[in-house]
């Protein structure tokens, strides 16, 4: 048994690079034509109302900038580094049986870390959302 010989790389038959960039061009050019068409045909007006941003169908008041608290980021951080301690902590369970007694003395150290961590951001307040008391 023979192996097909190949078509050559420009050959509208095979998929290949030729029908890759022409059908990248092909794209290209219809997404121009279409930006060129809808700015020819569309209205140009601008308004009062046109210049307003859009908030959801609500009247916007005031300015879009508003002021997080901080435990809003401290919330933020703990999540990103208790979901990045949970990804390893899978992954060293897929195989924990390959890593043996050193694997597991990594991933308890690691684990050790992270509850001393906790510990610490438990003590400085950091998971406190209420409000505070003022201390006399």
């Amino acid at each position: 048994m023979h192996p097909l010989p190949s078509a050559p790389w420009y050959s509208p038959w095979e998929a290949g690079l030729f029908s890759l960039g022409l059908f990248t061009l092909f794209t290209l050019a219809f997404i121009i034509a279409m930006l060129f068409i809808s700015s020819m045909i569309g209205e140009r007006r601008s308004t009062q109302e046109k210049l307003r941003p859009y908030e959801c169908g609500v009247i916007p008041t005031g300015t879009a900038r508003l002021r997080y608290p901080v435990p809003f980021y401290l919330v933020a951080i703990f999540f990103l580094l208790f979901d990045i301690e949970g990804a390893f902590i899978f992954s060293w369970a897929v195989c924990f049986r390959e890593l043996g007694w050193q694997g597991w003395l990594e991933i308890l150290f690691f684990i050790v870390m992270l509850m001393i961590g906790l510990v610490y951001v438990w003590i400085k307040g950091g998971l406190e959302w209420g409000p505070t008391r003022k201390r006399a």
